[in-house]
């Protein structure tokens, strides 16, 4: 019986090492870094413009604005099948920035729309990105009742 399991999981093994793609590491570092560096770029050229285009803006409004149009733009990006294209050869370039967030959240809820808004959007949506947002509220939580203990409870 153990005879056959390791039979079965040395032919699996092999299929999967044959239908796996075949990649090379330097050239997926290379892409992820240019094209992750170019997303971070278009980022702080809106940040740097919004201000000239609309006159009384200031620096945190234009963070701000540039943050929602990247977002913006890798939803579109992802609801018109063009991100998936660029992920697949930046692979985490493009997926680290807030980009990849956008479309952790946008894919999902584009998947399955046949499904509803309540069961498909609404449930579907955070599948991928509710963990991230989770952990995000609770270690900031965490973070700020240890700012608060050294801060200002011991040093005070």
């Amino acid at each position: 019986m153990q005879n056959e399991f390791a039979e079965r999981n040395k032919r699996y093994l092999e299929y999967v090492e044959i239908k796996s793609p075949k990649t090379s590491p330097w050239k997926s570092l290379f892409f992820a870094f240019l094209i992750g560096g170019l997303i971070c770029c278009m980022s702080q050229a809106f940040t740097d413009i919004l201000p000239l285009i609309f006159k009384g803006m200031t620096l945190e409004d234009a963070k701000t604005w540039s943050l929602m149009l990247t977002v913006t733009l890798a939803i579109l990006l992802t609801a018109i099948g063009v991100f998936d294209d660029i992920g697949h050869i930046a692979g985490a370039g493009t997926f680290l920035p807030i980009t990849g967030f956008a479309n952790s959240i946008a894919s999902p809820a584009i998947e399955y729309k046949a499904e509803g808004l309540t069961f498909g959007v609404g449930a579907k949506m955070f599948y991928v990105a509710g963990p991230v947002i989770v952990n995000g509220v609770v270690y900031s939580i965490l973070g700020a009742l240890l700012n608060y203990l050294i801060y200002g409870v011991i040093f005070k």
